[in-house]
């Protein structure tokens, strides 16, 4: 995947679907965008996405069936370490203090419980990988 290439919000909303689904044909995605653009467009968008390494095709007759080349979690694991890279010099902990301190993170329990537990899981993981 071109790790430079950055997506539109049209294109964003194509891969969410995408995503979701699992894999689609240009009618599925037309079909299930809320407004509907013309089915070139939506075929032009997925041709466009494909090109920047975020979806591939199979051909089933004369329809071109789309799938994610990568999940969702592979694809954000990419973007966050280029975003620590780029901005925190490889800091996680700079980068959870970015976080924390914008104003309007507001943690609920369950979120600074969690947390908590994903900081003790790296201390336990440091511990026995010295």
């Amino acid at each position: 995947m071109n790790q430079e290439s950055k997506l539109s919000s049209r294109e964003r909303e194509i891969m969410d679907l995408v995503w979701r689904i699992g894999e689609a044909t240009a009618r599925q995605v037309q079909e299930a965008l809320p407004d509907k653009p013309a089915n070139a467009t939506v075929r032009t968008i997925l041709r466009i996405l494909e090109g920047k390494g975020y979806l591939t095709h199979r051909e089933e007759g004369r329809k071109f069936i789309y799938a994610p080349v990568e999940s969702r979690e592979k694809t954000a694991e990419s973007a966050l370490r280029r975003l620590l890279g780029v901005f925190y010099n490889g800091s996680v902990s700079e980068a959870v203090s970015g976080l924390l301190q914008m104003k309007d993170t507001n943690l609920n329990a369950d979120e600074l419980e969690r947390l908590e537990e994903m900081i003790r899981t790296a201390k336990q993981k440091e511990k026995s990988n010295p």
